[in-house]
């Protein structure tokens, strides 16, 4: 049956994957392509961010560390190895799965708002940590220089299509892997232990370590959202690290819906929208978005999809009971 969902779950992704490549075709627009590059980013971050909220009842401030340190050590190890791009690829993720592990180590075994505190501290740190070291980080002003980029099997991240391109499947890879994990006996066995931890560890199930390593793998899918933003940016900046980056993650689960898999990155569209859309009519974008933000909170109470799930499900029972 892990094999089926599997097989179901890469044929969506490759259908998704064909969309998204041929979206440009049919609309144009450099803006769109932007649009989705950023997208991917944030997309990724808040559905491993939403792995650890909606899946494992860890809600975490401070996921932004790893959206940060993907940025950066990608960066540096471009800038001053000047190694093919996928081995910086690979080692931005294993440095984020480490501090994931070290972070996770101290943090999960804690409760609700002792974990989601302490998490947001070590957040802190990674960004003071960045603006203080301006030798290798460059500080408060980033890094700057661009991101060598090298082809490699035929792709040129210089070309925005090819980063386009790349960034989606990097975001539909990272979907179907993270969907794949929450339909497998590990994301039964982590919604079980969000629901009553002490029953679980009754049962002989090892609580720590199924936490542990749900939040290494969340932060190595968040870094991946910060490897796409620092190639569009060409660089990375310590806005990356800060805490406010945790919070447009929780607001686009907000806004697209904890109970779905897919309301994280709904959500994502939502807010970049919401972004683009207040910075354009007015100065007061903090206040406008907080307003807009609660509205939905309040008008809703749930995400977008959560909604229309739920509204597909009563309409489907109501035809079935008609029947």
């Amino acid at each position: 049956m892990r094999r089926r969902s599997l097989a179901f779950d890469l044929l969506i992704g490759a259908a998704a994957l064909a969309v998204l490549a041929l979206l440009p075709l049919v609309f144009p627009s450099k803006a769109l392509i932007d649009f989705m590059i950023r997208g991917s980013a944030l997309a990724l971050f808040a559905t491993s961010l939403n792995f650890l909220v909606g899946y494992g009842g860890m809600v975490s401030f401070g996921h932004g560390m790893f959206y940060g340190l993907g940025a950066y050590s990608f960066a540096l190890l471009m800038q001053r190895t000047g190694m093919p791009i996928p081995a910086a690829f690979a080692l931005a993720l294993a440095m984020c799965a480490a501090l994931g592990l070290v972070v996770g180590a101290i943090c999960v075994r804690l409760k609700e708002i002792y974990f989601a505190f302490l998490t947001l501290a070590f957040q802190m740190l990674v960004h003071s940590v960045i603006i203080l070291w301006v030798p290798l980080t460059g500080g408060d002003q980033g890094l700057r220089g661009g991101i060598p980029r090298p082809p490699f099997l035929g792709i040129n991240l210089a070309n925005q299509m090819h980063l386009y391109l790349t960034s989606c499947t990097l975001l539909v890879v990272g979907l179907v892997l993270m969907h794949h994990l929450v339909q497998s006996p590990f994301g039964y066995t982590l919604r079980m232990i969000r629901d009553n931890a002490a029953r679980t560890n009754f049962l002989g199930v090892g609580v720590f370590r199924v936490r542990l390593i749900a939040f290494v793998l969340a932060g190595v899918f968040a870094g991946m959202g910060g490897v796409i933003m620092s190639l569009f940016v060409s660089g990375a900046y310590p806005e990356f690290a800060y805490w406010t980056v945790s919070g447009e993650g929780i607001f686009a689960i907000m806004l697209g819906g904890l109970n779905s898999f897919l309301g994280p990155a709904v959500g994502t569209v939502i807010l970049l929208v919401l972004n683009d859309f207040v910075t354009r009519v007015t100065e007061y974008y903090g206040l406008t978005l907080g307003v807009v933000i609660l509205l939905f909170a309040l008008g809703l109470r749930r995400g977008v999809l959560d909604v229309l799930v739920d509204l597909w499900h009563r309409r489907s029972t109501f035809a079935k009971v008609k029947a």
